[in-house]
């Protein structure tokens, strides 16, 4: 484009300069005839005007071969220029075709990362409702007893059989503990509880300044030993449970809490022989217990047991009386089989023995017969004639 801008600029001046010369030959040529009309130096003039009309001519053929070769130049500069409007529009439309592609692939994946971002939105969401249940679990008392009462019925249901333990069992003296597991061997059964005063810790937990958290900590060891002794008094009945109860407490970061930051209470509920648990330690007493369940249910079926291995024992000793025949039968069938290899070694001995025979010609029979007396046999015994006269000899003796 710059070239065809820059040619077109460089062609004006010489139009220009042209249509200048052709005007001021006809100014000159005008001139001339008014001085050949009043009839002067006629020759001279004549003599430039041919000068003139062949300067005219010669200016005029230069004009075509420059009007040529800028229509040539032209032409080449247009073909150029299409040529590299051509590649160009070809690498755009290439550039474009790439960054549709590369823009289309981006998309793609920002769909999916947003697809990513949206599932994760919603389960933020749905832990944001369960926490906002939870808190509005913890926030009653009643609903709050029910969450660490289920927590330890699921660790009970989940470890023990069904039929050893019951909830809210009533004893003797009309109380109804959170579990009674029942032990084996008609000891006194196992007392539970679930009753944690959750919201005495949480008040603690919760206190921003110090001297509301030092008050709250009084108040929930207060409550906690109260309810220690709570337990002691209404669960601990001689004769009719253990002389030991489990106080639950549904998590394990308040277990933890409670030995680091009052131990004088952990002390006090042991002196009471109240056992403060947590679900991994309640899930290991309960194994525990499991276990020894397992014990007594196996010296329960002891007799069955011994019946048993005495049917056992029985089957082990016909079993082996049996295995003493079968071996008896293959002893004697060893010895038959050894009788009869030896028998057939004898037959193969005596057949071989029978293929090394040799058998003797008319000449060497005669030759024989000199040599010893003829048998008193007669020559018309067709055994001993002297065409079918022969002699067995053993070549091979064992």
């Amino acid at each position: 484009m710059d070239r065809l801008t820059n040619a077109i600029a460089m062609a004006d001046p010489v139009i220009v300069l042209a249509g200048s010369v052709a005007l001021l030959l006809a100014a000159t040529i005008l001139v001339l005839a008014i001085r050949t009309a009043s009839g002067r130096r006629s020759a001279a003039l004549e003599r430039e005007l041919h000068n003139l009309v062949r300067a005219q001519t010669e200016m005029q053929g230069r004009m075509a071969t420059m009007a040529e070769l800028f229509g040539s130049r032209q032409s080449e500069l247009n073909a150029a220029l299409g040529s590299r409007l051509d590649g160009l529009s070809q690498r755009i439309g290439s550039t474009l075709h790439q960054q549709h592609q590369t823009t289309h692939e981006n998309l793609r994946r920002l769909q999916e990362r947003l697809a990513v971002i949206d599932a994760a939105q919603n389960n933020i969401q749905s832990l944001a409702k369960d926490v906002v249940g939870l808190q509005a679990i913890l926030s009653n008392k009643q609903t709050r007893g029910a969450f660490g009462q289920g927590r330890m019925e699921a660790i009970i249901a989940d470890a023990l059989p069904s039929g050893t333990f019951r909830f809210q069992a009533t004893l003797s003296n009309g109380t109804r503990p959170d579990c009674v597991i029942d032990m084996p061997n008609g000891a006194p059964p196992l007392i539970i509880d679930a009753k944690f005063p959750l919201e005495s810790w949480n008040t603690m937990r919760d206190a921003q300044e110090e001297d509301a958290r030092r008050a709250a900590g009084q108040r929930f060891r207060r409550d906690l030993e109260t309810h220690i002794r709570d337990i002691a008094g209404k669960y601990l009945l001689p004769g009719e449970t253990q002389d030991t109860a489990f106080l639950f407490v549904p998590s394990e970061s308040i277990f933890a809490d409670i030995h680091e930051h009052f131990e004088a209470s952990i002390q006090r509920a042991h002196a009471a022989r109240v056992v403060i648990v947590s679900p991994t330690l309640l899930l290991l007493s309960i194994q525990v217990v499991q276990a020894v369940m397992k014990d007594q249910r196996m010296r329960e079926q002891a007799h069955l047991i011994q019946g048993e291995v005495a049917h056992l024992i029985g089957d082990l000793g016909r079993l082996n009386e049996r295995v003493e025949k079968l071996n008896s039968h293959f002893s004697q069938a060893r010895q038959d089989v050894e009788q009869i290899r030896v028998s057939t070694g004898k037959i193969a001995r005596r057949g071989e023995r029978i293929g090394a025979l040799e058998f003797e010609t008319r000449g060497e029979r005669q030759a024989e017969s000199v040599e010893r007396p003829l048998a008193p046999h007669g020559d018309d015994d067709p055994a001993f004639s002297g065409v079918g006269r022969m002699k067995l000899r053993v070549v091979d003796e064992d």
